[in-house]
């Protein structure tokens, strides 16, 4: 049932599954994960669902193959239509054609025509029936075990993750599940694959990535209110945060939580809060606070369809511009995006590393194609370097907090230290701390609060570079995946394309970028949102040079590897220089 690849690569398979409200669509997804990493695969699966805030129809995508995989394929081999109800609002996101397979149980009733219509074939197998011969049994298993045999995987890979998944309930139940697989997989055609030799495989959320690499980085004190689709990686942190010494503390709303993260970085505990765009919004003001008074904070962000409420189930890169852009006066700091899911880990580490060291506010932005999906990948990476926290040794000599040093960054007493006592607020002040309106001592610090970001040596971690040619493709976040496999298509076509993702957004690295650019001869901006954000910003920076273009679409679709790959080959538009 695999496909060679548009690459040449060893391919990769697409499967989906749909459901309405208690049929375990997404649970079958995430044993069909479990199961590809058993048998020596990789994999990543995605899942979408409809408006309600709980319940409702479901939706979970699984892709996987024998190396990595960071992006949905442009089309999906097999549709598991566990039921027919509202699949309507699912169609977009499972693209089909005449060689995919649709399995489904002709109990169920007719496949709709919308679907008939791509040409997929239809495989009808009496799924119900199957189940309903085994006491306790579900449909959901049935299928499961159906689409693991036409996916060729080993049915023994099945049967343990369903047995762990769904143990945790009874013995009984697992017993059940484990039948209806058997049937299931004993009725579908297929073929077994090779298991590939095991390595060491992660099975993780873009969530809970985001909450490992917190830790890695030392954060001991997170406050937050819950928001969709950040709130797991609060429930991820909550349990471990206190095996560590920390604590996590829920927050009345985000204007308290961004409020009490300071404090605690105030009294010396590197702390974080986790929100999406509508809380973002909210914490403005403390976050200005946290960088006039030079105090390292974290914030998770983790994006979702916009403006207002929004789509609060389904992701857009589209709060880029607030992170940016959304403080009031002159307020330098941090931005940096995870460019995958295990990267999360990574970046959010690093992150957190740089907010302490440079005493300053780091927004990390994910979104729901990350923070939601998960992944099967390898074990993710440490970032190396300490870069602690400067604490003052106070002395005889009177503290001055706000010292003019050469590097920007200078000691930080923490409460209770005799002789360190100084005044952090948000007023303007001298090096002492002292609020001043004087011109000379806004200056002064103004240009330090600058200078210690945009001099500090952020090293090759600024951005994730693969390929070369003429053809370059700058993206930032969860586009990564798709940008980077039309590259690779773009590339086994006879069309050399590199790709460039950007990890840290703010300060812009113009010198490296310039570097990474130079000698392509047609450059293409790819993001999810409607305003072409990072395409703006960047032109704003003056850092693309004339003839970029940009490739911007809003969500909830994900940008798929075929579009960028056309995208990059067409004509230049006409301006102004965007495709939608």
């Amino acid at each position: 049932m695999l496909q060679e690849s548009h690459t040449g690569q060893p391919p990769r398979l697409s499967i989906a599954i749909t459901g309405s409200g208690g049929s375990g669509a997404v649970t079958t997804g995430s044993i069909l994960l479990a199961a590809v990493a058993r048998a020596g695969f990789y994999g990543l699966m995605t899942r979408s669902a409809g408006p309600q805030i709980r319940g409702g129809e479901s939706a979970a995508m699984v892709r996987f193959g024998p190396t990595p995989v960071n992006a949905m394929d442009d089309r999906f081999d097999i549709l598991v239509a566990l039921d027919w109800l509202n699949i309507s609002r699912f169609l977009d996101e499972i693209p089909l054609d005449g060689s995919s397979l649709i399995l489904t149980d002709p109990a169920g009733g007719a496949v709709p025509p919308a679907i008939l219509a791509s040409g997929a074939q239809v495989v009808a197998l009496p799924l119900k029936a199957m189940a309903d011969a085994v006491a306790g049994g579900r449909l959901n298993m049935a299928a499961l075990g159906a689409a693991g045999a036409m996916a060729g995987l080993p049915l023994a890979a099945l049967e343990i993750e369903a047995r762990a998944t769904l143990g945790k309930k009874s013995a009984s139940v697992a017993d059940a599940a484990v039948a209806c697989l058997q049937a299931g997989y004993a009725a579908a055609p297929g073929k077994p694959l090779v298991e590939i030799p095991g390595t060491e495989r992660w099975n993780m959320s873009g969530n809970e990535a985001s909450g490992l690499g917190a830790l890695r980085g030392g954060i001991r004190f997170v406050a937050a209110y819950p928001i969709t689709p950040a709130t797991e990686m609060l429930e991820w942190l909550a349990p471990r945060l206190e095996k560590v010494g920390g604590g996590l503390l829920q927050a009345e709303d985000e204007l308290a939580s961004v409020n009490m993260i300071i404090g605690g970085s105030f009294g010396g505990v590197p702390s974080l809060t986790a929100t999406s765009g509508p809380g973002l919004s909210l914490m403005m003001e403390g976050l200005g606070l946290a960088v006039a008074s030079e105090t390292p904070i974290v914030v998770a962000n983790v994006m979702r369809g916009g403006p207002s409420t929004g789509i609060p189930t389904k992701s857009e890169q589209s709060d880029l511009n607030i992170a940016l852009y959304g403080f009031h006066g002159d307020a330098p700091h941090l931005v940096l995006a995870a460019t995958d899911i295990r990267d999360c880990v990574f970046t959010t580490q690093w992150a957190v590393r740089l907010a302490e060291h440079l005493q300053t506010v780091a927004i990390v932005l994910t979104d729901q194609a990350l923070g939601q999906s998960r992944t099967i990948c390898p074990p993710p990476a440490h970032f190396p370097e300490a870069l602690p926290r400067l604490v003052a040794e106070v002395g005889d000599e009177p503290y001055r907090r706000y010292t003019l040093t050469e590097s920007g960054v200078s000691p930080m007493a923490l409460p209770g230290q005799a002789g360190g006592m100084y005044t952090a607020d948000g007023l303007e002040h001298n090096p002492r701390g002292t609020p001043s309106s004087m011109a000379k001592d806004h200056l002064a610090q103004s240009e330090k609060r600058q200078r210690k970001l945009t001099d500090f040596d952020y090293g090759h971690y600024w951005a994730e570079i693969s390929g070369a040619g003429p053809i370059a493709l700058v993206t930032w976040g969860s586009a990564t995946g798709a940008v980077v496999e039309a590259a690779e298509r773009l590339t086994a076509a006879g069309q050399p394309t590199r790709a460039i993702a950007l990890r840290l957004i703010a300060p812009l690295r113009h010198a490296d970028l310039a570097q990474a650019l130079a000698g392509a001869e047609a450059i293409l901006v790819v993001e999810q949102n409607q305003g072409a954000q990072l395409f703006h910003y960047l032109h704003a920076e003056q850092a693309l040079p004339a003839g970029a273009r940009s490739l911007a679409r809003p969500g909830p679709l994900p940008l798929r590897p075929g579009d960028i790959a056309a995208a990059a080959l067409a004509r230049p538009a006409a301006s102004p220089n965007q495709e939608h």
